[in-house]
């Protein structure tokens, strides 16, 4: 606030008397009531509303000076946000920031002449040093808004308020974002969805749609294929922040009118409409299941998906089968027992248990696969994705097995690539005879999106953990 520049008038905080200015008011309450204005800002830590608050407080409730000086650095009395409103009309205290009270100690009532010069300098410095703090604090602002306005974007993307989501069950419904976190961030990064859009056959299966929901659109691609399939609208969720560029993706292609993008986990999340007629969503992980996204999909479809809705993918198989392929053992296990001559055998139980996500050679191959688990998208439950299976594999070459594996190698290849379970020692196994097996497949309580995988063939049990 600039003084002089118009005659006012400032009642004193602590008396009845009226002085001709913001510096001569706080002068006075320091000289003649032994109250410190700015120290009392300062010892309380006070910012700009907190010292709003306490003039008004002062005025309403005719503070003495005693009891302020008295007041201690634990809940303050004029905490409360009803001392926001002025008691006093154009109270000129009111107009002064904080930063700028410990310059109108300067002022004095009537300064020397000689030090008007110098006190003229003083304030323009003051002035100058706080015009710049403004400029900044004004860039960091727009910087801000500009940022809102690219990642909240409303008449595109939906934050939804996640505290009226229905009520939620399951492992991955009761994670914490922040316990979820790690997931969802690695959504974040574009080379996953690049692998993913280079796998064509979740692409190729559209027809005419009526409303469509995306559970974990990534970038939106499911949703426009929907969109140009004649779908009358599509809603696409996503926690992770890729929804910022799908947000574009989906404006690039001129579909936001029929795409509405909505940031948050689909089990804490409130859709814009009540039933869908089909929920797509590119949920399949490693080993089909790991992640456990199809956990939120089957609470999409049981939450959202109309009576007579789809589901899609519809089905989904996971098969097992046999590798024979030494060298990769003697790379990957039998490398331990002479490492430049030294045993290092003990490594064995911290590398075996990992399962090794890599493409498979065909001709490793040397069983039949066997279908271990259907999937019927559209009925299965959640406690189901938790099972134990008997299984029988035919072996079609004399050798040695060394290897189990899921997701045929002699398929197109995808992202999912093949997840390969590498056994401790090799079982000799011949051509038409039957290598029978267990498998039992559970999530890992501490992280639901985890799993444990455990294979006993031949009477040799190992537990994998996939993560």
């Amino acid at each position: 606030m600039e003084e002089g520049s118009e005659h006012i008038t400032v009642p004193c905080l602590l008396c009845d008397r009226t002085l001709a200015s913001v510096s001569e008011t706080v002068q006075h309450c320091k000289a003649d009531h032994g109250v410190d204005i700015p120290a009392l800002v300062q010892k309380h830590r006070l910012d700009d509303y907190g010292y709003i608050k306490m003039i008004n407080y002062i005025r309403n409730t005719k503070f003495s000076a005693e009891s302020l000086l008295l007041t201690s650095n634990g809940p303050l009395p004029w905490d409360s946000d009803e001392y926001l409103k002025p008691a006093l009309a154009d109270d000129p205290l009111l107009q002064i920031d904080v930063e700028e009270l410990s310059e109108v100690t300067a002022v004095t009532l009537s300064p020397a002449a000689d030090d008007q010069v110098s006190l003229l300098l003083q304030r323009a410095t003051q002035a100058e040093d706080r015009a710049q703090r403004a400029e900044e604090a004004l860039a960091r602002a727009m910087d801000d808004l500009h940022k809102l306005k690219s990642a909240y974007n409303l008449s595109l993307v939906l934050n939804t308020d996640t505290s009226r989501g229905p009520s939620r069950s399951g492992a991955i419904a009761e994670l914490r974002e922040d316990e979820d976190e790690a997931y969802f961030s690695s959504y974040g990064h574009y080379s996953i969805h690049e692998e993913m859009l280079k796998h064509g056959k979740v692409t190729q299966c559209f027809f005419n749609l009526q409303v469509v929901l995306d559970v974990g659109c990534g970038t939106g691609i499911l949703s426009m294929f929907a969109a140009k399939a004649g779908a009358r609208k599509v809603i696409a969720v996503d926690q992770s922040e890729i929804i910022y560029q799908a947000m574009d993706i989906v404006r690039s292609n001129k579909l936001e009118d029929t795409i509405t993008l909505i940031k948050g986990r689909i089990e804490e999340i409130g859709l814009p409409v009540e039933k869908v007629d089909i929920i797509i969503s590119e949920w399949m992980g490693y080993f089909l299941l790991f992640e456990s996204m199809l956990d939120s999909v089957l609470y999409a479809r049981d939450r959202y998906l109309a009576e007579d809705g789809l589901v899609y993918p519809d089905r989904c198989n996971i098969s097992l089968a046999a590798v024979g392929d030494t060298q990769k053992h003697s790379d990957r296990i039998a490398f331990w027992d002479a490492v430049y001559d030294f045993k290092m055998t003990c490594m064995k139980k911290a590398v075996i248990p990992e399962p090794v996500v890599e493409m498979l050679k065909p001709e490793t191959v040397i069983s039949e696969p066997v279908v271990i688990r259907t999937i019927d998208c559209g009925s299965v439950t959640v406690s189901e994705l938790e099972f134990t299976e008997d299984f029988s594999l035919k072996i079609t070459a004399s050798t040695f097995c060394t290897v189990m594996f899921s997701t045929a190698p002699d398929c197109t290849k995808t992202h999912w690539k093949q997840t390969v379970f590498l056994l401790e020692s090799p079982i000799p196994v011949k051509t038409g005879e039957e290598l029978p097996g267990q498998i039992t497949v559970h999530k890992n309580r501490k992280d639901p999106r985890a799993l444990l995988i455990t294979l006993d063939i031949a009477g040799r049990k190992q537990t994998y953990s996939l993560q």
